[in-house]
């Protein structure tokens, strides 16, 4: 007799099967809100599948790059999982890149097909016609608002979408095949491209779900950019769960946002310091609240003890999610929002089915209470960076197993005895002052206990007596009138000698990056000249 394979038991290995798999399951369920607008799964899969064939026919075969430059939009979505459908490798380029850069990025990666948006035409106006033939182009809006020289290298999106017939798609590709390149500046040199495959976004994906406690019933809201890991994992944890994803295209304009968020009943808020902030000062003003939302997560940078009271009335029924995590592996550790009054200034413990362990510069293991490297092993570590071998090579060292490759962050931590972790600083962020080293979250931190700073940040500037002076830059609430003679009076009384700022420099805002992260290479430069 006859024997088949139960295909609702087979395992989703690929990145793209989980969104198909919702959509097969619930086709009429909203998988997306854009900016007010609905969109079934069966609509992005049909989508999807268009797209697909369409860029299997522009000459997208297994492997080959795709860039997506483009806000968050429905759009950006589809042109994601058409990537991934067609057997491709998709990156997605900040909207805010400026021209240099992506002509670099989109050389670097070597992309066959950029979709774009016409808005952006005068930035990829003129990387374009530098590209040549070998770049096609897709994009979505009005070609009829682009230049004659560029509309005729432009094909529309919506008339791609609209001629092609949707046909599933055979790529051949394994899990262990690229599934994204996730580009990210750091601190220095050129943005590097991060390598993840199938298995390791899928595995990222299944751990974040576990440990946020997420289910299919939530709505997700998503302000972050999806060229920011954090905002792309947004995306696809909800499309594996069958989860509905709400999104809009930035946190700037906070009455929107709050008006957003009470109409589509938000369930899940990811946020960064800097939104937290804005979120926080909004509360200050007018009391808000959003009973709805059972989970809070915020990565990117620490968040400030102080802000915890705040979001805890903000959000008077959520677990807020305390974590850290790096582009090279998504996530390392999550604090459990039990313990998050318990253990203000920790990051938790490492995210499920991951190992993580501290080492001393020259390699031996570090006990707990002490400051080492932090090391991260498990699935979700990258492949290495694009075309990178010398910078791979800093970042992955040999693990516990022949052969084995862990990540070695270069970030400085403590363990407690219960295995929780605390960020000390960054190795290229560490301050040599008098001969002491000085870690700037640790000023941060203190001067956040100061009512009416709104943001900080503390770099380092060269010093002929002291090797580098501590340099504080803050802005402040509304309303608040410190003075920089103040602020550092506070600092004396409160932080040791070696780390009290030589200077303290009042902003209205401080500079952001395009994650939305405070822009500490800009407030360095500054330092500087």
């Amino acid at each position: 007799m006859a024997r088949g394979f139960d295909e609702r038991i087979r395992q989703q290995r690929l990145l793209h099967e989980l969104m198909v798999g919702a959509a097969q399951r619930q086709p009429g369920k909203d998988a997306l809100i854009v900016e007010g607008e609905a969109y079934t799964y069966a609509q992005l899969l049909d989508a999807a599948r268009r797209l697909a064939a369409a860029l299997r026919q522009r000459g997208v075969e297994r492997g080959d790059r795709v860039a997506i430059y483009m806000d968050n939009t429905w759009p950006c979505v589809v042109s994601i999982y058409a990537t991934l459908l067609a057997g491709g490798v998709f990156l997605v380029i900040n909207p805010q890149t400026k021209g240099d850069k992506l002509e670099y990025t989109l050389r670097d990666s070597g992309a066959k097909v950029m979709l774009t948006d016409t808005h952006l035409a005068f930035v990829f106006g003129d990387v374009v016609e530098k590209m040549g033939a070998d770049l096609k182009v897709i994009s979505s809006g009005d070609l009829a608002k682009l230049d004659a020289g560029v509309a005729d290298r432009v094909e529309s999106f919506d008339t791609v979408l609209a001629e092609q017939v949707a046909a599933d798609v055979v790529s051949g590709v394994i899990p262990s095949d690229l599934a994204a390149l996730i580009y990210t500046s750091g601190s220095t040199g050129s943005p590097k491209g991060v390598m993840q495959t199938h298995q390791s976004m899928v595995f990222a994906t299944h751990s974040l779900i576990e440990y946020l406690r997420l289910n299919a019933d939530d709505r997700i809201f998503l302000a972050l950019p999806m060229a920011f890991d954090y905002g792309l994992y947004q995306l696809l944890m909800a499309m594996a769960l069958g989860a509905t994803l709400v999104v809009e295209r930035s946190f700037t304009f906070q009455g929107l946002v709050h008006k957003r968020m009470r109409e589509e009943r938000i369930t899940v808020f990811p946020g960064v310091p800097t939104a937290f902030s804005m979120l926080i000062s909004s509360h200050k003003k007018k009391p808000l609240e959003f009973p709805l939302v059972a989970a809070v997560t915020n990565t990117a940078a620490a968040l400030p003890a102080e802000y915890i009271p705040a979001l805890q009335e903000i959000f008077p029924n959520a677990n807020i999610f305390k974590m850290y995590g790096l582009t090279e592996c998504k996530r390392v550790s999550y604090l459990e929002p039990e313990r998050v009054n318990e253990k203000p200034t920790s990051v938790g413990r490492a995210i499920p089915g991951t190992e993580v362990y501290l080492l001393s510069p020259e390699g031996e293991p570090v006990p707990p209470g002490e400051v080492g490297i932090l090391h991260v092993r498990g699935p979700h570590v990258m492949v290495g960076y694009w075309q990178q071998p010398e910078r791979t090579a800093k970042m992955l060292k040999p693990g516990k197993l022949p052969g084995e490759r862990v990540l070695c962050t270069h970030d400085w931590f403590r363990m407690d005895e219960e295995g929780d972790l605390y960020f000390v600083g960054r190795s290229d962020d560490i301050i040599k002052t008098r001969g002491e080293k000085v870690s700037p979250l640790e000023v941060e931190q203190v001067v956040y206990t100061y009512g009416g700073i709104r943001e900080a940040a503390v770099v380092g500037g060269a010093d002929e007596v002291l090797g580098e002076a501590v340099y504080l830059y803050v802005s402040l609430e509304s309303g608040a009138e410190l003075t920089k003679g103040e602020i550092k009076k506070f600092c004396v009384a409160k932080l040791e000698n070696f780390m009290v700022p030589k200077d303290v420099i009042i902003m209205d805002e401080l500079p952001k990056t395009a994650n939305g992260k405070i822009d500490k290479k800009q407030l360095q430069e500054m330092v500087d000249r």
